[in-house]
């Protein structure tokens, strides 16, 4: 029997679109008939914006429905907020919690101690992800969008950052718990990227800091992917260096289209090759990752609701 229900941890390098890519998983699930809770914990008010909902408080809100009839909800978690819940959960502190609040007391704690600061954003995730409704989970799926990858094993890993801080007591017990969660085979952690030299390589190195500390790694979603635009004739002559301004003149002067633009469209064409040989080598050395690789379009209208559905129906099969 599962410890919680599934937890989907969503990292990337800053700039690669893994907020996108979070809320595009929660309304795949939500389009399966899921009843799913997309979770940050960054403050930036990210998912909000994507929805185009105000921005959101610490409650869980529904901010979306699936085509499947599955509901999004969305929660922004802060540490200070998490850290007046646990006080008032597991020490009845309540208004006294709040007047700590007031002195900065949990201001403080939560900046000379970092890693208590972790345990509190992961422990609310690990509350919603074990709560229960009935006979079964509060939700099907909880999906955090969570640090970039530089920081991510050291964000998930808490038991590790409490070490020093508690040994015993509730915030290590809490610690262990969510570990115990965080390294369950129902949890995965998926890596987003783009087809660039930096954000693949530290894709790379955030597998193997995954893996060491026993952190299950999930797919590696590749975004923002270029579709080639040249026909294969075109791309063959332009390889061959066959496509000569002349020809392209010709075939302009009879659509009847400005002759002047050709030696601008070759080297638009190169540049496209170029770019697309680019891709082309990033995903070859992803495909060494050992992990399923997943591929997202990049959208030229932007995105809002309706591209998150786009994306969300490109990631059904894999969510």
């Amino acid at each position: 029997m599962a410890l919680s229900t599934q937890l989907h941890v969503v990292t990337g390098k800053g700039g690669t679109g893994k907020t996108t890519v979070a809320a595009a998983l929660a309304m795949s699930l939500a389009d399966k008939g899921k009843r799913v809770l997309l979770c940050e914990v960054e403050g930036r008010q990210g998912i909000a914006q994507l929805f185009d909902v105000p921005p959101l408080p610490y409650e869980e809100r529904k901010i979306a429905v699936g085509l499947g009839g599955g509901e999004v909800y969305a929660l922004a978690i802060d540490p200070e907020s998490a850290l007046l819940e646990y006080l008032a959960m597991y020490y009845r502190l309540g208004r006294a919690g709040k007047a700590l609040d007031r002195f900065g007391i949990i201001d403080f704690a939560t900046t000379i101690a970092p890693g208590v600061r972790d345990v509190l954003l992961t422990g609310k995730v690990y509350e919603a992800a074990r709560r229960r409704n009935g006979k079964g989970f509060a939700y099907d799926a909880v999906i955090m969008d969570a640090p970039p990858t530089g920081r991510i094993t050291r964000f998930l890993n808490v038991n590790a950052e409490v070490a020093g801080l508690a040994k015993v007591g509730p915030i290590r017990r809490q610690a262990d718990s969510i570990m115990q969660m965080m390294r369950s085979s129902d949890t995965h952690v998926h890596l987003v990227t783009v087809l660039e030299e930096m954000p693949v390589q530290e894709t790379i190195d955030g597998i193997a800091e995954l893996q060491s500390e026993r952190l299950p790694v999930g797919r590696v979603i590749l975004n923002l992917v270029r579709p080639p635009l040249l026909s294969a004739g075109t791309r063959e002559a332009l390889e061959a260096g066959t496509l000569t301004t002349s020809k392209v003149v010709q075939s302009l002067a009879k659509a009847s289209l400005e002759p002047a633009a050709a030696p601008a469209l070759i080297a638009g064409g190169e540049a496209h090759l170029e770019r697309q040989r680019l891709q082309d080598g990033q995903r070859e050395i992803l495909e060494d990752c050992g992990q399923p690789l997943v591929e997202l379009p990049a959208l030229t209208d932007g995105i809002d609701l309706g591209a998150l559905f786009e994306l969300a129906e490109k990631l059904k099969d894999s969510a």
